[in-house]
């Protein structure tokens, strides 16, 4: 059989999957669990609400900082505005301090040549503030400028209010460095800059502390539910105190189960009652059919005699499989003696002389196990009939104790067709037969796997289908036993 699979394009490397790939791998990935998803969802929110906070608080405050400083500044102005005006004639070149925080005052002419100031040579402000003169209609004006060495070394607030005198008009200005607004603006962002992170960890923290231990019981809940098996029904999940969402989901899940375990144990019951309700009629039918073919009836009435003693006798089999299936659903521990199975495969092989393949024996004496003999009797018989009906030549039977792990080993394989890698979980399923497995004369009735694996499992080892060369290799381990 040939095949094309080196011709055919690679999806992954065609031109147009580049994008898609870079698209995939630009794509954030978001945190897989819910406690990550609630830690990183505060942790953002908590980010958002300190940039916003942080910006609103340092425009409020930047802005009432301002607004405050210029008042002072405006006030000062006016302040000797009233106290050139009671002796205009008269004008100090040198003005006092003002008071208000204000830094300093500074009196120009229309001309803006300095009248009076409380700085000495003023003439380099002089010259910054000439261009600085209220509106038209208006007798001030409040601007801040920006730092320069004609003024001062950080941003100020600059008001100029009109006044008349004898001499023309005259322009009084007061300046208020704005060092105490760089301070405040420097304290915010220091305090957000490293009272921010703090903050944001600090939430982090309680975040994941918090979803954890809200959690908590939801991941006891899924512990418990993963433990539930078919034969573990009778578990419930912890219910936390409380009238929460987790506690009513506890109840919702211990109800459901309940009802699961009810529900399966009237499937049992009704199973291995029917079972065993039937084995009696199907035992007298084949009784009464066996009886009429001894007497030797005409070729067609005989033919359809066997016809149905076949299928009676099928019918029985599956009676008492289910039976047994129903008795090993109920858990009931089995007998424990010491068996051998390297004895018990011999005994079941030398049985079967007349077998369509031959069966090859490999054995240690003895392979030791504590166990109910009927049962692992009744395992081998299983996987002895699965091997012989797909055999193409021959069964090889393998018993071994394996020291590493402490367990007992017994192999059944065959040279038949195999079962494929997706199918080796599925043939240990009730009533599941392969499709080469589907005639009714040589196929099984699809329990026999089922009951080996429940036979095995009941007796606290395992039962698997191993990887083979060629044939199906079932592969059964028991805990070894000491003599």
């Amino acid at each position: 059989m040939t095949s094309d699979s080196g011709d055919a394009p690679d999806p992954g490397n065609a031109p147009g999957s580049a994008r898609p790939r870079l698209a995939h791998r630009l794509r954030p990935r978001l945190p897989r669990t819910l406690r990550a998803r609630a830690t990183a969802a505060a942790v953002l929110i908590m980010v958002a609400a300190l940039s916003i906070g942080g910006g609103w608080l340092y425009v409020t405050l930047r802005g009432n900082l301002m607004d405050n400083a210029a008042a002072r500044t405006e006030l000062a102005a006016r302040q000797a505005v009233a106290d050139i005006a009671v002796d205009p004639g008269h004008l100090p070149r040198d003005l006092p301090e003002p008071d208000g925080g204000v830094d300093a005052l500074l009196v120009l002419d229309e001309q803006g040549r300095a009248l009076a100031s409380t700085a000495p040579d003023p003439a380099a402000r002089a010259k910054a503030l000439a261009g600085f003169r209220p509106a038209p209609g208006d007798d001030s004006a409040v601007r801040d400028f920006a730092a320069a060495p004609a003024l001062a070394s950080h941003t100020s607030v600059i008001a100029v209010v009109r006044t008349p005198s004898p001499q023309g008009e005259r322009y009084v200005y007061a300046l208020t460095v704005l060092d105490a607004v760089s301070d405040a603006e420097r304290a915010l962002g220091v305090t957000v800059l490293v009272g921010g992170p703090l903050v944001v960890l600090l939430t982090g923290l309680i975040a994941w502390s918090v979803t954890g231990a809200a959690l908590r019981p939801v991941e006891a809940i899924r512990r418990e539910l993963a433990a539930v098996t078919a034969d573990r029904l009778s578990r419930r999940v912890p219910a936390p105190g409380g009238q929460d969402e987790i506690t009513s989901l506890a109840r919702t899940v211990n109800d459901t189960l309940e009802r699961l375990e009810r529900s399966v144990t009237r499937q049992r019951e009704f199973v291995a009652d029917a079972s065993h309700e039937l084995r009696n009629p199907i035992a007298a039918t084949r009784a009464e059919l066996e009886l009429a073919l001894l007497k030797q009836p005409a070729p067609e009435t005989a033919a359809s005699l066997e016809q149905a003693l076949d299928s009676t006798v099928r019918l029985e089999h599956i009676a008492a499989d289910l039976l047994l299936l129903a008795r090993l659903d109920a858990r009931q521990p089995p007998t424990a003696q010491l068996v051998d199975l390297s004895l018990l495969a011999a005994e079941k092989i030398a049985r079967r002389r007349s077998a369509r393949v031959p069966l090859l024996l490999e054995a240690e004496d003895p392979v030791l196990v504590r166990a109910d003999p009927g049962q692992l009797e009744r395992l081998l018989a299983n996987l002895l009939d699965n091997a012989q009906r797909f055999a193409d030549s021959e069964v090889r039977v393998t018993a071994a104790t394996d020291p590493a792990t402490g367990t007992a080993l017994l192999e059944v394989s065959d040279d038949g067709p195999g079962i494929p890698p997706e199918a080796r979980e599925k043939v240990f399923d009730r009533f599941t037969r392969l499709e080469a497995d589907r005639n009714r004369t040589s196929g099984g009735t699809g329990l026999g796997l089922a009951i080996a694996r429940e036979i095995a499992q009941a007796h606290g080892g395992t039962l698997r289908v191993a990887p083979s060369t060629r044939g199906a290799r079932f592969v059964l381990r028991l805990p070894a036993a000491s003599p």
